[in-house]
């Protein structure tokens, strides 16, 4: 199935077989308390809704990578569910909740996932029309650093040794990647080499990570990584040495589009600014109306806008 707005699809390269929502870092606290007495993660998450809502086009899935509630409280878990629910609903769009560090295993499978509560790593497949999206639980009970043990390892490699249609991504909060912030290199995933052993020459085909409250992108056992920066509050990596400071600002979530021969990740700022007119004659309207020769002539010659 592709996935495109009707009619705007132009480029030289075919259109995406799937389109895909990948959000991190909700952290919501019980009770509507505000994160750190001062970021409204409910409106943020909001936000992010209602942009997706705006932007018009059906979704295959929303991901969620991790740290979906701050305390693991069930009453965030609901208010965040609330929130998601009926847009993935409107959307036609596959939700899937991924495990963080700040989550509690046993209040995320009951409240998100609505299964008997157990301490046991939530890791899933989920298959979206040929596209399976394999979720891997990086959390390390009582501690933020991640891990992932033997048995899930073994699990992975059991579920990557058939390839799927579309290919496989990976859906995890701890990214493997290297960080230039000195307390996230703390609580990064621990013994990345074990999984690049299993991913490395398998179908997959990207890694969706969050964790580090910045967007950043790198490559893994030969794959592309992307990590959504956050809907809570960002992380300043430009800050002092020796200073871990956070913003409540720039946050953002990454639209993911799986093409036959490549995904690209395009980053989604979250809020209401000051609007540019940057099309005054609406000429983005008429594109799909134009033939190809037509479109350079109106839309790419300097002196048409």
């Amino acid at each position: 199935m592709v996935r495109t707005l009707p009619g705007m699809h132009v480029g030289q390269h075919p259109p995406p077989s799937h389109l895909l929502a990948h959000v991190s870092d909700t952290q919501f606290l019980g009770g509507r308390r505000p994160l750190y007495d001062r970021v409204d993660t409910d409106r943020l998450l909001s936000q992010a809704m209602l942009q997706l809502e705006r932007y018009g086009s059906r979704l295959d899935a929303m991901i969620f990578t991790g740290d979906i509630a701050d305390l693991g409280e069930p009453d965030a878990y609901r208010r965040v569910r609330d929130i998601v629910e009926p847009t993935a609903a409107l959307l036609g769009a596959e939700v899937i909740w991924v495990m963080g560090n700040h989550d509690e295993r046993s209040a995320f499978r009951t409240e998100l996932l609505r299964s008997p509560p157990t301490t046991e790593p939530v890791d899933r497949v989920v298959m979206l029309n040929g596209l399976r999206v394999v979720s891997l639980d990086t959390s390390v009970p009582g501690y933020h650093h991640g891990r992932l043990d033997d048995a899930q390892l073994d699990w992975l490699a059991g579920v990557l040794s058939r390839p799927a249609p579309h290919g496989t991504l990976l859906a995890m909060h701890h990214p493997p990647l290297p960080t230039p912030m000195p307390v996230m290199q703390v609580i990064e995933l621990l013994e990345q080499d074990r999984l690049a052993d299993v991913v490395r020459g398998t179908d997959v085909r990207a890694v969706l990570g969050g964790h580090l409250h910045y967007s950043s992108t790198g490559t893994f056992a030969g794959v592309p990584v992307s990590v959504a920066a956050s809907t809570c509050y960002t992380v300043d990596t430009t800050a002092p040495v020796r200073r871990h400071a956070g913003w409540n600002g720039a946050q953002a979530m990454n639209l993911v589009s799986v093409h036959p021969d490549q995904v690209v990740h395009t980053v989604a700022p979250l809020g209401a600014f000051e609007p540019v007119d940057v099309d005054p004659d609406g000429l983005v309207g008429i594109v799909p109306d134009l033939t190809s020769e037509q479109r350079i002539e109106r839309i790419s010659r300097r002196d048409a806008w």
